[in-house]
């Protein structure tokens, strides 16, 4: 398994939102199948402390890119960070989650919302994504969510973002997969992670570890076009896309979402 992925797509994988939570968990799961990483976010401490315990518990490199994906230019800034490496795995986990009723949230964040969970995905595929298909090889992951299947009261822009990724993700599948690379959408349940765990104490039936979803997604790359960790994730995803109506699947995942605070 350690050198699969290595073989497959390439040696260095990049992780943007890598500081803590699913990204950090992607980071080390690509670690410990061997690829060596490229760790992309806001806090430089964060990326330090898991760049060492990368190379400590699995001796794989690790180069640190400290920046905002919500800044102008960071898709150049990580061009010329990842130049000359034989990239063969991105991962774009970050996300702007604002919580709350949607006309009292404030513009700023709804306009963050766009840069980091919209613009950002966008932008880095498009940056990195023509190199790999020179290559004739490579993957990418965007982290979605289930609430991207349909409207998520109280993470109204959030939830709309994460749809947006859905259908980026498979339209980029459709249109690469020839080209022998693997573009996926992780539509992941809720998990305890550190931004989850600061708007709620609550946990979901069947939720799954950040560490055991980053597993199963990299499992599942080159299997499709979505990907649903967790078995009660995929029975939800089933029962939300197929069984019930929009308005019922709506009222189903306001239920889940009306807590967060």
């Amino acid at each position: 398994m350690s050198e699969s992925l290595r073989a497959r797509y390439g040696e260095w994988a990049l992780v943007a939102g890598a500081s803590q939570g699913f990204g950090a968990s992607f980071a080390v799961e690509l670690a410990r199948r061997g690829m060596n990483l490229v760790l992309v976010a806001r806090q430089a401490d964060l990326l330090e402390n898991l760049a060492d315990r990368l190379h400590s518990e699995h001796g794989v490199e690790s180069r640190c890119v400290v920046l905002d994906l919500a800044e102008p230019d960071f898709a150049e800034t990580i061009g010329n960070a990842v130049a000359g490496l034989d990239l063969g795995i991105l991962i774009y986990n970050a996300a702007c989650v604002p919580v709350g009723r949607f006309v009292e949230i404030e513009e700023d964040a709804l306009e963050q919302v766009i840069r980091v969970n919209v613009r950002g995905p966008l932008l880095l595929a498009r940056a990195l994504l023509p190199a790999m298909c020179e290559q004739g090889r490579g993957a990418a992951v965007l982290v979605s969510s289930l609430a991207g299947l349909q409207g998520a009261p109280r993470v109204a822009a959030y939830s709309a973002s994460k749809a947006f990724n859905i259908v980026l993700a498979e339209a980029l599948w459709g249109e690469l997969r020839e080209q022998g690379i693997d573009v996926s959408v992780c539509c992941a349940g809720a998990m305890p992670t550190p931004g989850y765990l600061a708007s709620t104490d609550r946990e979901s039936t069947g939720m799954l570890s950040p560490d055991d979803a980053a597993s199963r997604t990299l499992d599942a790359l080159g299997k499709g076009p979505r990907i649903v960790p967790g078995f009660i994730n995929r029975l939800s995803a089933q029962l939300v896309g197929r069984l019930l109506t929009r308005k019922a699947a709506v009222r189903l995942i306001g239920k889940n979402t009306e807590h967060l605070s």
